[in-house]
């Protein structure tokens, strides 16, 4: 059974057509799909697409780049959520320079304000970042008490350096359809040296479709994709990376029930 750890089923370009999404995946043999929430309002409409589908479970939190409007009752909503039994994890959540800076010091707040919502409400936490990586480890670190549930690097585009650090730090690396791209050196190298039991795979849909679908919608059912090219690069097989991202994300995330 393959996994996708991170997506967006909310998006205009897929929640039109959701039904069929959402058997597109499931005839690819997706069997584990984590829809994820970027402010209070579509931390709702996860939970409410997780009700609908057996195998979706969502995860609730304030993007970087929509901290900036929210408030304490935003913060306050995703403690709610917390408690419903399919969301899994505290996210997206997490620092990005790349679009706007100018309210970092916000970013960085809301961050450790989550960070440990996730340590109170005991939930791993899903972490974005862009442009950032260096306020992002310091902060990671200097919360290090507050991350006994754990938590996943989304889509991580860091160097092998620093996953090594946050590995220490007891956080898995999600691997989407970037590390399939010819020119992800980078992606492709931290690919090689993560531990095979912290590895997870995951689309970030609709973006970043995998090649060779690169180019178009993305979805969960390009996850194959994604395990297959990490086999490449690791050199085992594809069934060995699936059995162990399946067993990586029940570690991960205790609240899936299979």
């Amino acid at each position: 059974m393959f996994v996708d750890s991170h997506c967006h089923l909310d998006d205009e370009k897929l929640k039109g057509d959701i039904e069929k999404v959402v058997a597109e995946f499931k005839a690819a043999n997706v069997g584990i799909v984590i829809d994820i929430g970027c402010d209070a309002e579509t931390s709702e409409i996860v939970k409410e697409q997780a009700e609908r589908f057996n195998g979706v479970y969502f995860a609730a939190g304030i993007h970087p780049m929509d901290v900036k409007d929210a408030r304490d009752a935003d913060l306050d909503k995703i403690a709610e959520l917390a408690a419903h039994p399919k969301c899994v994890a505290i996210g997206e959540i997490g620092l990005d320079y790349y679009w706007d800076k100018t309210f970092a010091e916000k970013q960085k707040e809301f961050f450790v304000r989550q960070i440990e919502l996730a340590s109170e409400v005991k939930l791993p936490i899903n972490i974005h970042i862009r442009d950032a990586m260096g306020d992002a480890v310091e902060i990671l670190k200097g919360n290090a008490d507050k991350l006994v549930s754990g938590g996943v690097m989304h889509c991580y585009s860091g160097s092998a350096e620093t996953a090594k650090e946050l590995l220490k730090l007891g956080l898995y690396i999600s691997f989407g359809g970037t590390v399939t791209f010819k020119n992800s050196r980078k992606a492709q190298e931290v690919a090689a040296i993560v531990p095979i039991n912290r590895i997870l795979t995951e689309t970030d849909s609709p973006y970043l479709a995998p090649e060779p679908k690169r180019g178009t919608v993305n979805s969960p059912k390009n996850i194959p994709f994604v395990v297959s090219k990490l086999a490449e690069i690791r050199g085992t097989d594809a069934g060995a990376i699936e059995t162990a991202v399946y067993n990586n994300t029940l570690e991960l995330f205790k609240k899936i029930r299979i």
